[in-house]
């Protein structure tokens, strides 16, 4: 038997504050005197005496130094039962809807011929830092932890799976299809659909430089919109390459190393007026004329009004005429249209870029993603021809709710199993237990209830049957079976009940 927990220890941990049943209002619990010592002492310093009482080793294998050395005072307040402000709990209806949203992306996936992978949520600081002044440096949930190592809670996922495939090396057989769906973090200014924690759903193909794998990963997308309800009337994808921008660039001379921060103002063109795009493009050394080149080929909605200005010869046109071709052999070319001001804010892209949206603007971007060829190589790997994109879970949420397409997702059990009788508690346990190695969910009903409370419990839980135990049927080896749809009952053996 365990030493027993040092007297004075236990009953500082007595729980130190209660809740009402009818309020969530914060209650104040009164330790009595006789518990609370003349001097303020520590948690801390309590479990020091409490393992000095026990020869040095303390109780449990030395969880004492990890109690908290708060002080215990006479008063306590209870903590704030709220989630941290941008992040949510999942209570079991918001889940059901969770796992219903993850069941489709991993099944598009799966007809896409994709494999899963995951990453840890916490990777290093440096994998996330690629640019100065990339707006994602200042996002980052980060710290030093205590081996002095700079982490930071991932806020994206495209870097661990760069970080991943460098790991592997020639090991890995090209091409790549993987997808993963991971919570992620940025700490921003919030709007709806926009958290500080999220999950996101990545596609990505590595080893393929031609743009049938931008084609295919916007196949993937629309094929998941199809399958939840959404239409090419509710949602669209806005579509252009960086190669444009780079294109009207070298026109007017403008430093290579200027690049990837005028695509991040440049990003910003449907988020703040245009006047601070001109500044912020001002300030990194680009020309008045530049500027307003600049501005009018990023106006460009057509794009055979792009290749007037470009002429025809560039990788850009090319690229997006062979994409919006191989739109129209996927099926989804009405799904899709060109607009030069799509460039994606983050750094490493380098061809191809679309962003998903709703066609009625109330949202943000549903997802975007495109090319990011020269990713490997800013981590010291070898360069390899990749594209994917993000999809996160909170705006497409926002969207089925303004579209009224929100599943109902009600709890679904195949059978509740209730003794009538206390002696027979464990007769219930064995039909239990019997339906469950075939694969069947029971809910069994662990206390001595009413019939009146048992049928409620049934309808709430949506049970397809109740099994009683009764005294009089399982003296015959035999139970009572009630199809809760048709109200059909019937008694049966034990061994035939399936």
């Amino acid at each position: 038997m365990p030493p027993l927990l040092n007297p004075r220890l236990s009953l500082s941990l007595k729980p130190l504050f209660l809740f009402s049943q009818s309020s969530f209002a914060p209650r104040k619990f009164q330790i009595p005197r006789q518990f609370v010592s003349v001097k303020s002492r520590t948690f801390s310093s309590l479990a020091s005496e409490q393992s000095s009482d026990n020869g040095g080793t303390g109780v449990g294998g030395g969880r004492s130094g990890a109690l908290s050395p708060s002080l215990v005072t006479e008063d306590f307040q209870r903590i704030d039962v709220n989630p941290p402000k941008g992040t949510r709990d999942f209570p079991p209806e918001d889940m059901r809807l969770r796992n219903w949203l993850f069941h489709h992306f991993r099944e598009v996936s799966r007809l896409f011929g994709f494999e899963e992978v995951d990453y840890p949520v916490l990777e290093s600081e440096a994998l996330f830092i690629r640019k100065a002044g990339e707006e994602i440096r200042d996002q980052l949930y980060c710290f030093e932890d205590r081996g002095n190592r700079r982490v930071a809670l991932r806020p994206e996922l495209t870097p661990s799976l760069a970080r991943l495939v460098i790991q592997k090396g020639k090991s890995l057989s090209l091409p790549l299809k993987w997808f993963a769906i991971g919570q992620c973090w940025r700490y921003e200014r919030m709007t709806r659909g926009r958290r500080r924690e999220h999950y996101q759903w990545n596609m990505d193909i590595l080893g393929v430089p031609e743009v049938t794998a931008e084609a295919e990963l916007m196949a993937s997308i629309v094929a998941f919109f199809k399958r939840i309800g959404i239409t090419e009337s509710d949602v669209g994808f806005k579509v252009s390459s960086r190669k444009v921008l780079q294109e009207v660039l070298r026109c007017y001379s403008v430093p290579e190393n200027l690049f990837g921060k005028v695509c991040i103002i440049i990003d910003k063109i449907e988020k703040i007026p245009i006047d601070e795009i001109k500044r912020e493009l001002n300030a990194t050394g680009l020309s008045e004329e530049a500027i307003e080149e600049l501005l009018q080929v990023l106006s460009i909605k057509s794009l055979t009004k792009l290749e007037e200005i470009l002429g025809g010869a560039g990788e850009a046109i090319a690229d997006l005429k062979q994409l919006f071709s191989l739109a129209e052999k996927f099926g989804y070319s009405e799904w899709i249209q060109f607009d030069a001001s799509v460039v994606r804010g983050l750094a490493y892209y380098t061809g191809i870029v679309f962003e998903g949206f709703d066609r009625d603007r109330k949202l943000r971007a549903i997802c975007g993603g495109g090319r990011y060829d020269r990713l490997l190589s800013t981590f010291g790997g070898d360069d390899v021809p990749a594209c994917g994109f993000g999809f996160g879970d909170a705006v497409i949420i926002e969207l089925l709710k303004e579209k009224g397409l929100l599943p109902e997702l009600s709890l679904e059990v195949d059978n509740i199993v209730c003794a009538l009788d206390h002696d027979l508690q464990g007769v219930a346990a064995t039909v239990a237990t019997k339906l469950r190695g075939e694969g069947q969910s029971v809910d069994l009903v662990l206390e001595n209830k009413p019939l009146k409370w048992v049928f409620k419990r049934a309808a709430r839980i949506n049970a397809q049957r109740l099994i009683l135990v009764g005294n009089t049927e399982w003296q015959k080896g035999m139970v009572v079976v009630k199809v809760l749809s048709s109200g059909e009952q019937y008694e049966i053996k034990l061994d035939e009940l399936e």
